[in-house]
C-alpha cells in the first residue's frame, strides 16, 4: 500500500469541506456559482496535497520516492 494514500483521502476531504464552507457561506445557490465553487475546490485540494506532500517529504514524514 502507498503511503500517499492517507494524504489523497484528506486532500479529497479538505476539498468537499472547502467547497461546502464556500457555497455555504456566499448563499449563492445558482448553478454557474456552484460549477465555479467546485473546480475552486477541486484546485484546492490538488494545491494542498501538493504542498502537504512537500511538507511531509521536507520534514521526512514521507519517503522521497512516495513508497
Amino acid at each position: 500500500m502507498q503511503t500517499t494514500i492517507p494524504l489523497k483521502l484528506a486532500s479529497i476531504a479538505f476539498a468537499v469541506a472547502w467547497t461546502a464552507w464556500m457555497i455555504w457561506s456566499t448563499a449563492s445557490f445558482d448553478s454557474v456559482g456552484i460549477i465555479i465553487l467546485t473546480m475552486c475546490g477541486t484546485l484546492a485540494g490538488i494545491a494542498w496535497y501538493f504542498v502537504m506532500r512537500w511538507l511531509f517529504r521536507l520534514i521526512h514524514l514521507l519517503p522521497r520516492n512516495g513508497h
